[in-house]
């Protein structure tokens, strides 16, 4: 089921950034990892042996930090990403390209 959500979403991403290209608006889909954040650390891993081995399904061997993905999302705003529509990026330490 997750499988087949997160390609619906790849799949919105690209018509609808084909259908607004003209207007020059761009439309991107960010895909984060585990990222570090107050839920994962209390609820989904409330020890660091728990937190250490979310990590571990990343190649990179650690969460993504708030600001990793807040820099992605920046990046996407400016005007440094104007020629970049319909991507779907992953922001997942290398997990998807298991």
């Amino acid at each position: 089921m997750y499988s087949t959500t997160k390609h619906g979403v790849i799949g919105m991403t690209r018509s609808t950034a084909l259908e607004y290209a003209q207007q020059s608006i761009r439309i991107n889909a960010i895909m984060p990892g585990v990222v570090e954040t107050p839920p994962i650390q209390t609820v989904l891993a409330p020890t660091q042996e728990q937190i250490d081995q979310l990590a571990t399904k990343h190649p990179l061997g650690r969460l993504a930090s708030p600001d990793e993905v807040a820099q992605v999302v920046l990046f996407l705003a400016s005007e440094a990403s104007s020629f970049i529509t319909g991507a779907a990026i992953p922001i997942d330490g290398g997990a998807i390209a298991q």
